[in-house]
């Protein structure tokens, strides 16, 4: 059993890693594959960008509850092959898809089916004990750390080879992963464990109400939705702007984007533990939104390529005020409501994606189009530094009530 027990959570590990691998690898050349099914310029690209990011985010707004209770019904082991397949299939589109409507057809599937990270983190806490859970969860991270490392890196090589390849090759790699599920993965839930579907929980953003249960958090929680909606001039944007500033190839996309990961991943997984103790959760609030703020803004402004790779200095290092700002609000919630808080969080970032994605993307679009007062490729990154700012006032007032009425 133990066997067992240890090939799940090394599989586990291998889904998690090859999904954020394939979307990693899609990446650096979707613009590329826009540009050629629209006929169109990387600023007209842009906007569809944009619009598929968050097709996928409302998608899996609207099915992660109900997939998540399949999972509880039917078990685990289902619902994440079934996953695997989904995005197996939306890679295929993606692959052949003659027009742009397909593409939209396959982000779709991909998040109605994108229920593999969720999937895959409830067989972790299935197979866990109190003495390995941690250990266990952490090698979610690890597998995130590692896919957004590698996957931009190889679909930026791949994609030297045409901009459907890395599509192809994403779509090769999750049906292998699905293959091996198939005849490896044991079921993790057991029958007693397992409970009927409830329409009543599977509404979609029903975790959201729960929000209003906690007034006095309101400020903090706009400042984190905020820092993740900043986040999408990044995220979201990032591509476009290096092929319209900078004349990017997708190989130094790729390569720019595993830089990213690796920063972040430095930042996430070592430099934080150092950091926080020494500074407090407070002053590693303003900090950390100083510093993101500070690098969006150089973003925004810089003239050399070079530029680039350094001022992703600053704004990874700002990566320490999430984790900061999420334990202020966890600390002010009851031990019997956090999985509760954690669940509405989860549900607010997925929101973000939502509006973050088209927000930044059509930005860029229109400032770099023809009816742009001014052309300002860096507008997204622009608009994300005064987000940032904006984000560390709220923060401050939230904290700091009583000293503003004396102002």
């Amino acid at each position: 059993m133990s066997t067992n027990k240890k090939a799940a959570i090394g599989f586990i590990f291998i889904t998690l890693m090859i999904d954020v691998t394939g979307l990693g690898i899609i990446i650096p050349v979707l613009p590329q594959l826009i540009e050629q099914l629209i006929h169109g310029t990387v600023s007209e690209a842009s906007k569809y960008g944009g619009w598929l990011t968050g097709m996928y985010a409302i998608m899996q707004f609207l099915f992660s509850p109900i997939i998540g209770g399949l999972s509880d019904q039917y078990g685990r082991r289902p619902i994440l092959l079934i996953s695997l397949l989904g995005f197996a299939l939306d890679y295929l589109f993606l692959s052949f898809a003659p027009t742009i409507g397909w593409l939209f057809v396959g982000r779709a599937i991909a998040g109605i089916t994108g229920a593999s990270f969720t999937t895959a983190t409830a067989y972790i806490a299935d197979i866990s004990n109190n003495d390995n859970r941690a250990q266990n969860f952490g090698m979610v991270g690890a597998a995130f750390g590692v896919g957004f490392i590698i996957g931009p890196v190889i679909g930026g090589l791949l994609g030297t080879l045409g901009a459907r390849v890395p599509f192809m090759f994403a779509a090769g790699l999750t049906f292998l992963n699905f293959l091996y599920g198939y005849f490896l993965l044991p079921e993790s839930l057991s029958m007693q464990n397992r409970r009927a579907f409830n329409k009543s929980t599977a509404v979609p953003g029903l975790s959201l109400l729960k929000l209003k249960k906690y007034p006095a958090l309101g400020g903090l929680i706009i400042s984190y939705f905020l820092i993740y909606v900043a986040s999408h001039a990044v995220q979201s944007n990032w591509s476009f702007f290096g092929i319209e500033k900078f004349g990017w190839s997708t190989k130094t996309i790729g390569i720019s984007l595993g830089v990213v990961g690796l920063l972040v991943g430095l930042v996430q997984g070592g430099l934080i533990r150092y950091v926080n103790p020494r500074l407090g959760n407070e002053k590693s609030i303003y900090t950390g939104l100083f510093l993101y703020s500070l690098g969006l803004l150089l973003f925004a402004f810089a003239t050399q390529s070079w530029m680039m790779f350094v001022f992703l200095i600053p704004y990874c290092l700002g990566g320490i005020a999430g984790p900061a700002l999420q334990s202020i609000i966890s600390v002010s919630v009851p031990a019997n409501e956090q999985g509760e808080l954690q669940g509405a969080l989860t549900s607010l970032v997925s929101v973000s994606a939502m509006i973050g994605p088209p927000l930044m993307t059509g930005l860029f679009s229109y400032f770099t189009g023809p009816k742009a007062p001014t052309h300002f490729a860096g507008i997204s990154f622009f608009a994300g530094g005064i987000l940032m700012l904006m984000s560390a006032v709220i923060a401050f007032r939230a904290l700091h009530p009583a000293r503003l009425k004396h102002v």
